[in-house]
C-alpha cells in the first residue's frame, strides 16, 4: 500500500507540473483575457465538471464499495464488472449524443449577455468538447475498476498521457497559427481550421487518456463480455449517506455553472473596450486564478486531512469523543504550518503567479494584473477554505453526510442570491471580482457553520489553541512575507519591471522570493519553537532523513 500510495502520489504529481505548463502554454495560443480564451473555457469545462459530479460522486461513493466486493467473488467480479462497463458504456453514449446535440442552448443558458458571434463560436467549440463526457466517464469507471484490484498507478498515470497530448496540440498550435498578441479582432478573424485544432486537440487527450485504461484492464484476467441487466449493481444497497453526498456534489456543482455564468458577462464587456479590455478577468482568468490558489490546499490541507481521517473516524466508531476532539484541533493546528505560509506567498507573488499564465502578447501584463487581483482575493479566503473542509470531514467521520448536504446548500443559496443580487448595481467588468469575493466570504461561512455545530455536537475542541497556533504561525508568515516583498521589489515585481518581462523572468522571480520567504519563515518558526512546525514535518522527515533536522 506504501508502494502504491507512491505510485499515485507521483502520478498526480507529474500530472499536475503537466497541467500548469499546459494553462502557462494556452494562454501563449490564445491569450488569457480574451474573447477566444473565455469561449473556449466555457465549452472545455462543461464535460470536466460533469466528470467531476460522476468521478467523485457517482462511481466513487456508488458504485467503489460495490466493485471491491464483487472482486472478492469466486469470479473476481467478472459478472458485476461486465454489467457496470455495459451500463456505463450504453448510458454514457446516450446522455453524451443529447448533451452534444444540445450544445447551442447550453451554451446560452450557461452565458450572460454574449453576442451572435460569441454564441456561434462557443457552440462549435462545444461540439467538439461534449464528447469528452463519455471518454471522461468511461476513464474514471475503468480507473476504478483497476484500484478495486489493486492496480493502483494506471488511474493517476493516465492524465499524463492527456498533458502531454494537449501540450503537444497547444504547440503545433502556436508554431502554426503563431502565439496570441495584442490588437486586432481575434474574434472575427478566428478560423474553423483553429476551432477544430484546439478543441479537438484536447478531446483526442481525453479519448487517449480512457483508452490507456482499457490494457491493464484486459491484464486483469477476468472474462469480460457485454452483459445487460441491472440486477446486482447494488444501486439500492449504497445507503443515504451515498445518497447525500451525491446530493452535496450536485448542489455544488449546479452552483459553480451558475457562478461561471454570472462571470461570462465580462466576456462580452470587453469587446466594448478595446485594448483596456485585456485587463478585465473572465472565466478563463477566474479558473487560472482557482487551479493556483487550490493548490497549497490540495498539496497540503488534503494529503494531512486524509492521514487524520482515519484516526478521526475509528474515534467516531468508537465512542470516544475526547480523542475525536483532539484530532480535531491537532488537524487545524497542523494546518496553520502550510496554509499560512501559502497565504503569504500568494499575496507577495499574486503579480509574478499571474504573469506565468497570462500569455505573451504585448497585453500580458494587463492580463496578468488582473489574475493577480482574483488570486489576492481568494488568497484571503485560504485558512477559512481549510478549516471549513476539516470540519466538514468530521462529520463525514460520523457517517454523517446529512450535514454538510445542508451546510453546502445553505453556502449556496446565500452565495447565489448574494452574487446575482450584486451584480444587478454592478458592471459586468467588475462581476469576477464579486464573484471570486464571494468565493472567499463562503469559506468563512461554512466555517463558521460548521464551529457551531462541531462544538454543539461533539464540544469544545480547543478554539483558544487553535488561534494561537494561527497567530504563531501568523507572525513566522508575516516576517516571511515582508522579506519576500522586498526582494519581489527589488526584482521589479511591483513595477513591471523584470518578473514581468516574461513567463521565465516571471518563473524566476516567483523561485527566488518563494525560496528567500520560505528560508525566513522555516527560521522564525524554529526561532519561536512552534510545536506545530514540528508536527507538520514529522512525516515528511520519516521518509526523508534529512529534514529531522529541519524539523528541530
Amino acid at each position: 500500500m506504501a508502494a502504491a500510495s507512491a505510485l499515485m502520489a507521483a502520478g498526480t504529481l507529474v500530472s499536475r507540473v503537466l497541467g500548469f505548463i499546459r494553462t502557462a502554454l494556452l494562454a501563449v495560443a490564445i491569450g488569457s483575457t480574451t474573447v477566444i480564451a473565455d469561449v473556449f473555457e466555457k465549452a472545455n469545462s462543461i464535460p470536466n465538471i460533469i466528470y467531476l459530479l460522476l468521478a467523485g460522486g457517482m462511481f466513487n461513493v456508488v458504485l467503489v464499495p460495490q466493485l471491491i466486493k464483487a472482486a472478492k467473488q469466486p469470479d473476481r467480479g467478472a459478472d458485476y464488472t461486465s454489467r457496470l462497463l455495459t451500463l456505463t458504456v450504453l448510458v454514457l453514449a446516450g446522455f453524451t449524443v443529447l448533451i452534444t446535440l444540445a450544445a447551442y442552448p447550453i451554451i446560452r443558458v450557461l452565458t450572460l449577455d454574449w453576442s451572435p458571434e460569441m454564441l456561434t463560436l462557443g457552440t462549435a467549440f462545444a461540439l467538439w468538447t461534449l464528447p469528452q463526457i463519455f471518454f471522461y466517464g468511461l476513464y474514471a469507471v475503468t480507473g476504478q475498476v483497476l484500484n478495486a484490484n489493486a492496480r493502483f498507478g494506471w488511474y493517476m498515470w493516465a492524465p499524463v498521457l492527456n498533458n502531454l497530448i494537449v501540450i503537444g496540440v497547444i504547440v503545433s498550435f502556436i508554431w502554426t497559427f503563431s502565439a496570441h498578441s495584442a490588437g486586432g479582432d481575434q474574434l472575427a478573424e478566428w478560423t474553423t481550421q483553429q476551432t477544430i485544432w484546439l478543441a479537438a486537440g484536447h478531446t483526442v487527450g481525453i479519448i487517449a487518456q480512457a483508452l490507456l485504461l482499457l490494457w491493464p484492464l484486459s491484464k486483469l484476467r477476468i472474462k469480460l463480455r457485454p452483459k445487460f441487466g441491472l440486477r446486482g449493481m447494488g444501486l439500492r444497497q449504497t445507503g443515504t449517506v451515498a445518497g447525500w453526498t451525491l446530493l452535496t456534489m450536485l448542489i455544488g456543482n449546479v452552483a459553480n455553472l451558475l457562478y461561471l455564468r454570472l462571470i461570462s458577462g465580462a466576456t462580452a464587456a470587453r469587446e466594448q473596450m478595446g485594448a483596456e479590455g485585456a485587463r478585465v478577468p473572465g472565466e478563463y482568468a477566474a479558473n487560472v486564478a482557482e487551479l493556483i490558489a487550490i493548490l497549497p490546499h490540495s498539496v497540503f490541507v488534503l494529503s494531512i486531512a486524509t492521514v487524520l481521517f482515519n484516526q478521526l473516524s475509528h474515534s467516531m466508531h468508537e465512542g470516544d469523543t475526547p480523542r475525536a476532539r483532539e484530532l480535531i484541533n491537532e488537524g487545524l493546528r497542523i494546518f496553520a504550518i502550510p496554509v499560512t505560509f501559502c497565504m503569504a506567498a500568494v499575496l507577495v507573488l499574486s503579480g509574478p503567479l499571474g504573469r506565468i499564465f497570462s500569455g505573451a502578447g504585448e497585453d500580458a501584463h494587463l492580463a496578468g494584473a488582473a489574475i493577480g487581483q482574483l488570486l489576492v482575493i481568494l488568497a484571503l479566503g485560504m485558512p477559512f477554505r481549510s478549516a471549513a473542509f476539516y470540519l466538514l470531514r468530521a462529520f463525514y467521520a460520523a457517517e454523517d453526510a446529512k450535514t454538510p448536504m445542508w451546510v453546502f446548500t445553505t453556502a449556496a443559496v446565500v452565495g447565489l442570491s448574494t452574487a446575482y443580487g450584486a451584480a444587478l448595481v454592478v458592471d459586468n467588468q467588475h462581476v469576477p471580482y464579486l464573484v471570486v469575493g464571494v468565493f472567499s466570504g463562503l469559506h468563512l461561512l461554512q466555517y463558521v457553520i460548521c464551529h457551531v455545530l462541531v462544538v454543539r455536537r461533539w464540544g469544545s475542541f480547543d478554539m483558544p489553541g487553535v488561534l494561537a497556533a494561527y497567530t504563531r504561525s501568523g507572525f513566522a508568515a508575516a516576517a516571511a512575507g515582508a522579506v519576500g516583498a522586498g526582494a519581489l521589489w527589488l526584482l521589479g515585481g511591483y513595477s513591471f519591471g523584470f518578473a514581468w518581462n516574461s513567463i521565465i523572468t516571471a518563473i524566476i522571480s516567483c523561485a527566488v522570493t518563494g525560496t528567500v520567504m520560505a528560508v525566513v519563515f522555516v527560521a522564525t518558526l524554529r526561532a519561536m519553537r512552534v510545536r506545530e512546525f514540528s508536527q507538520f514535518m514529522e512525516p515528511l522527515s520519516r521518509r526523508v532523513p534529512a529534514l529531522k533536522r529541519l524539523a528541530g
